[in-house]
């Protein structure tokens, strides 16, 4: 076996699986203000932008060839309410950066998240009566918000919510209005994990969040339920399926995968990230070689690509830049 292994040149021709720039999806944070890249103090090296800002990440994003970026506002608390209602506002953080973008004329995929966490002053991605998520009143939001999202330029829509019959629901609201080529990128085996703490820091829901979202994300514990989520958010018109978190998940990866045979993704998510930025500013690691070879995990495990927030750096790792 090792005969095959012994040069740099052999190895790559008996590679298994290769990771590329294509595979990459960048998510971005934005902020309120002018002139502002605001560091997020547990995600070393991420930024939140304002919008006027915005437009110097996706000329990055063009010259390395990262083909999309996902869109993720961090609301100001003064418009936040129990209702969500920002969300629906066609001036808020993700429709302007969606303007942005497009006014680039740079041929870069937006992906935008729809659910309610970012605009809801109790932190939770649906409506609440008391301290029940209301399901279908929800449902009904995410489509007004789909819809402005749309219109705003957004490519591909994202719904991170994990309400049930949301992309039905989505798709069909999309294609009455006109936006049948809007794809629709479901989070479909999103779990309720540990790891999206950095996140929630990053979008400000760690202050607001009440309770926790175990009542409508998935129970770590389960895998057969991940297929059914999956079958039938591909039933009701999902394009593409995303499994999140990452890297503790690639089992999940690798089932969706083999069972549809549908454009698969995973969300290498903010605790991910955070854990391998740590050990390697401290030394623990080689924090290049770490990045690489977890990226490289997606792949192997069955994911078409990757929402990283290493992707710029991988980028630039791939092209030979760095």
């Amino acid at each position: 076996m090792r005969r095959n292994r012994r040069t740099d040149w052999s190895r790559r021709m008996v590679r298994e699986n290769t990771l590329t720039v294509d595979d990459l999806i960048w998510p971005l944070f934005l902020t309120e203000g002018t002139g502002i890249e605001q560091p997020v103090p547990s995600m070393p090296g991420v930024m939140r932008y304002s919008v006027d800002n915005i437009a110097r990440q996706i000329e990055e994003a063009a010259e390395l060839g990262i083909p999309a970026v996902a869109l993720f506002p961090n609301t100001d608390p003064s418009l936040r309410d129990a209702d969500g209602s920002e969300a629906l506002n066609p001036e808020n953080l993700i429709c302007r950066a969606c303007h942005a973008i497009k006014d680039t004329g740079l041929p870069i995929g937006i992906v935008t998240d729809v659910a309610l966490d970012p605009y809801t002053s109790h932190g939770h991605d649906g409506l609440m009566k008391g301290e029940t998520i209301l399901n279908d009143e929800t449902v009904a939001q995410l489509v007004a918000q789909a819809l402005l999202q749309a219109e705003a330029g957004a490519d591909v829509i994202a719904p991170s919510d994990m309400m049930d019959g949301r992309i039905g629901a989505i798709r069909a609201g999309l294609d009455a209005a006109g936006y049948r080529d809007v794809q629709i990128m479901s989070y479909a085996a999103k779990y309720a994990s540990a790891f999206y703490g950095p996140f929630r820091d990053a979008v400000g829901t760690n202050a607001t969040l009440v309770g926790d979202k175990r009542t409508y994300q998935m129970d770590p514990a389960n895998s057969d339920e991940a297929l059914h989520e999956v079958a039938l958010d591909l039933e009701e018109g999902a394009d593409m399926i995303m499994v999140k978190p990452g890297m503790p998940y690639l089992d999940i990866i690798r089932r969706v995968k083999d069972t549809f045979e549908r454009p698969t993704f995973a969300y290498q998510v903010s605790g991910e990230y955070a854990m391998i930025m740590a050990a390697a500013g401290n030394g623990w690691l080689d924090g290049e070689r770490a990045m690489m070879e977890s990226l490289m995990a997606f792949k192997r495990a069955g994911a078409d690509g990757v929402l990283t927030y290493f992707a710029p750096r991988a980028a630039r790792k791939l092209k030979g830049l760095d």
